[in-house]
């Protein structure tokens, strides 16, 4: 491997700027603990969405709202953006957010609750694209809910999927770990999907529902 490869990945975080209002964000979120996805995940979550001129899309995991604004940043004006978390400080502070970024109140749907309780009331197929970032425990039952969700043709993105570099490590055999890996597989071998993996931030698994 090339001695420039992690000079090549701080390059690519920072090569999209982060604008004032994600960038206080940001702060927020990590004030509260509620880690925000680094700006190389943003900018690709951006860029997903607007790939799919994505009008819904559904985050599950809203922290500080870091990742909701870059979202919202890829989608048309009249796009809508539902978020879900269980911790009320954590959409206070998202809200916050939004509205620093001057974002019309119509722009957000922001749901507070355990996020397998919601997904399952949200209508097949009516969603573009969809954000898994939640407790990783939960992730395989996030996926199966996003994938009933989103459309033919939609986007799932789910980050951490490298778990801070573990997930490379066949060494690392933790709980956590072996979840995100076996996931990651399954989604990759998965007919219904196209799926690819970037070494963005913590890790972008994105797959596009093909059937």
């Amino acid at each position: 491997m090339s001695v420039q490869k992690p000079a090549s990945w701080i390059y690519t975080e920072e090569f999209v700027p982060e604008p004032p209002a994600l960038e206080a964000a940001r702060r927020r979120g990590e004030e509260l603990g509620a880690t925000p996805v680094l700006p190389g995940t943003g900018a690709a979550l951006r860029l997903l969405a607007a790939s799919v001129q994505a009008h819904t899309v559904v985050e599950i995991g809203t922290g500080a709202g870091v990742s909701a604004l870059w979202l919202l940043e890829g989608m048309p004006s009249d796009g809508v953006l539902t978020t879900i978390d269980i911790e009320a400080e954590q959409h206070r502070a998202a809200r916050q957010a939004f509205s620093a970024a001057g974002l019309a109140p119509q722009r957000t749907r922001v749901i507070t609750g355990h996020a397998l309780d919601v997904l399952p009331r949200l209508a097949d197929g009516a969603y573009d694209m969809v954000l898994v970032d939640g407790e990783k425990r939960e992730y395989p039952d996030y996926v199966e809910q996003a994938l009933r969700i989103v459309r033919v043709g939609g986007v799932v993105a789910v980050d951490n999927m490298l778990w801070h570099d573990r997930v490379a490590d066949p060494a690392a055999r933790d709980e956590t770990t072996t979840l995100l890996r076996n996931l990651g597989k399954r989604l990759r071998d998965d007919e219904r999907l196209q799926t690819t993996l970037l070494p963005v931030g913590d890790g972008l698994l994105v797959a596009v529902r093909r059937a």
